[in-house]
């Protein structure tokens, strides 16, 4: 699997797939990673709580801007990686030629979906976060070692 392009997505753009695409941004400097959202409040930062939980665990949201997915924005990506299988339907139903390179983020790690953190509080955030560093981590293996 060659990955020089990874567009991770959630629904508002504000919580889940900026802190995954901070993770897989540290562990893979040379590939493109981006976020974007199925619903995306566009325009905003990163949620305070997932930039807290974010700092945490050493990864800065700060200068997150979300942004609405489109299949074209889509399409720029050799992978797409979702929360939850709601979305990857929802991208597959809507876009079907993006259905063979949209996964779940959290695939080697259970594949059971990665829950919404928003207005949950910062002991969900803190899980989520923990639940996306394991994630990532598999993602960054799996794809260094593909590329050797």
């Amino acid at each position: 699997m060659n990955v020089n392009a990874i567009l991770v997505v959630c629904l508002g753009n504000i919580c889940r797939s900026p802190l995954g695409e901070r993770l897989l941004q540290t562990g893979l400097p040379d590939v493109t990673v981006t976020s974007a959202g199925l619903t995306a409040m566009v325009g905003h930062g990163a949620d305070a709580d997932a930039a807290e939980a974010a700092a945490k665990l050493g990864i800065d949201l700060g200068g997150h801007v979300s942004r609405q997915f489109t299949a074209e924005i889509g399409r720029g990506a050799d992978l797409i990686l979702v929360m939850d299988a709601e979305q990857r339907r929802s991208i597959g139903s809507n876009h079907p030629e993006l259905s063979g390179k949209t996964l779940l983020f959290d695939q080697w790690i259970g594949a059971r979906g990665v829950p919404d953190p928003y207005r949950r509080g910062k002991a969900v955030h803190a899980e989520v976060a923990s639940l996306l560093q394991m994630a990532a981590d598999e993602w960054i293996s799996k794809i260094k070692g593909a590329a050797k």
